[in-house]
């Protein structure tokens, strides 16, 4: 025993969760990645498009498996760590369970196509086994975040006594919580994916790798990542719109808002003490809250005091979580402004490559991978953490929900075991696999091979790349 039940139950429950969805994210973003380098090899006959798509299948099959495992670990703990919740609402989540079930055997089947079809299938066969992995893939995770967002908002639900007398089985799907969530979970699956590998060859290109393998590599990462930044932003405010109406102490939570108030004010950073109600090092926005949620100053927001202390959110912990989310997502926003503007002006002037390979944007390329990740695992803190200390939010608390059961502790300790012995084996896999570009490269022209010291070189082949991306796009336009 480790500690106490619930403690124990809630630990192994968050672990678990954590190291899954690293993988999940991935299951969803990556597909859809080797959509389009397999498409462009399929278009141009390119090698270098080739090459990108049989490393990352690879990658994905390694991801996938580990994925597999992890999340199996997951399913048998809903039953074994909260037997009280599952026994009331197993009924009501099982549709998004069993459809869950369904597009991860259709990703398994096809994912075995894909894998094994490279000889047998023709070209374009092959790469349409990749549109079912990328939609089953992404439903499959959709479907696990309805029932999530349904624990956040229940509705189509009646309850007698403790009891579940009847239930709308759509009503994880279809709830006022469904569809933002969602659509920001798949936003952040695609920035996470392309901003780890943006990162990965921007690192390879500042370790004198600048040949069009790992150019290739880090711009459809980077554009990958950029491009859903400002399509995240819209999402989110949608998403705390609806946290607002349904959930306003996880709102109060994360603005760090001890009281009902209007003219309620925005603060930026800042570590909440819940004894006192301030929030000590924060930067306060006047009016800033009540203007974004409501479109004006004078707007009340409902504060933290709305509820008892004892069922109110760990307030320093969502905060801090929140604003980590929020101050990642900005930075990657602001980036993707800056690419852009230099983008266009470099067109006007006509130079290319229109993304600058210099040192400094190649840090800043290698950082969006981290900064989308820790968006990411802060954003699922906020969900679970600012939903405390229910499990249901409004209906059953964490403690009725969990088992009574010993042992639970020797539980965690074998799962930590096993997740980490998981995490070496990926690890040691990975940096097997992590060859750069494969030998062959080395004979299909030039601008394949290069130094990090030969910037002109890497620029100009980096142009002629783009160049005859861009005849291969009017082409198939005119086509």
């Amino acid at each position: 025993m480790l500690g106490s039940t619930l403690t124990d139950a809630r630990v192994q429950t968050g672990f678990s969760l954590a190291f899954h969805i690293v993988f999940a994210v991935f299951g969803v973003g990556l597909p859809w990645l080797l959509i389009v380098t397999e498409g462009r090899w399929l278009r141009t006959g390119d090698a270098v498009w080739l090459a990108l798509t049989r490393k990352w299948a690879r990658v994905m099959a390694v991801l996938f498996a580990i994925g597999a495992v992890s999340g199996t670990v997951l399913s048998f703990e809903f039953g074994l760590l909260w037997p009280a919740f599952m026994a009331r609402y197993g009924g009501v989540l099982g549709l998004p369970f069993t459809l869950e079930a369904f597009a991860f055997f259709a990703e398994a089947i096809f994912v075995g196509l894909y894998l094994y079809g490279w000889k047998r299938l023709s070209p374009r066969a092959h790469w349409l086994t990749l549109w079912p992995i990328a939609i089953s893939g992404t439903l499959s995770t959709l479907f696990i975040v309805t029932a999530n967002s349904w624990m956040n908002v229940p509705t189509g639900v009646t309850e007698v006594g403790g009891k579940v007398v009847s239930a709308e089985p759509l009503a994880p799907l279809t709830g006022p919580g469904a569809l933002p969530e969602s659509l920001h979970m798949l936003l952040a699956a695609v920035m996470c994916t392309g901003g780890v590998v943006a990162a990965v060859y921007a690192i390879g290109m500042l370790r004198g790798r600048r040949d069009a393998y790992h150019r290739r590599g880090f711009r459809v990462g980077l554009v990958a990542v950029l491009a859903a930044a400002p399509v995240q932003l819209v999402v989110g405010d949608f998403a705390a719109r609806v946290v607002e109406k349904y959930q306003p102490a996880k709102l109060a939570a994360m603005e760090a808002l001890p009281h009902t108030r209007d003219h309620a004010p925005l603060t930026l950073g800042g570590i909440y003490d819940p004894d006192t109600g301030k929030t000590r090092f924060g930067i306060e926005i006047p009016d800033g809250l009540s203007f974004l949620t409501g479109f004006r100053a004078d707007k009340t927001i409902r504060g933290l005091d709305i509820l008892p202390a004892k069922e109110q959110p760990a307030t320093p912990v969502v905060h801090l979580a929140f604003d980590t989310m929020v101050g990642a997502g900005m930075a990657i926003l602001g980036l993707a402004a800056l690419v852009t503007l230099v983008a266009i002006w470099r067109r006007r002037k006509g130079i290319r490559p229109l993304i600058p390979l210099s040192r400094p944007w190649l840090i800043a390329g290698a950082l969006t991978g981290p900064a989308a990740m820790f968006a990411m695992l802060a954003g699922w803190e906020v969900t679970e953490a600012g939903r405390q200390p229910w499990i249901v939010y409004g209906r059953m608390t964490v403690r009725e929900a969990a088992t009574t059961s010993g042992g639970i502790g020797w539980s965690l300790a074998a799962t930590v075991v096993v997740y980490l012995g998981l995490a070496a084996a990926l690890v040691l896999i990975l940096r097997r696999l992590a060859t750069g570009a494969p030998p062959e490269l080395a004979t299909s022209g030039p601008g394949i091979q290069g130094s990090e010291s030969d910037d002109s070189a890497a620029a100009e082949a980096e142009a002629t790349d783009e160049a005859a991306d861009e005849a291969t796009d009017r082409e198939g336009a005119a086509r």
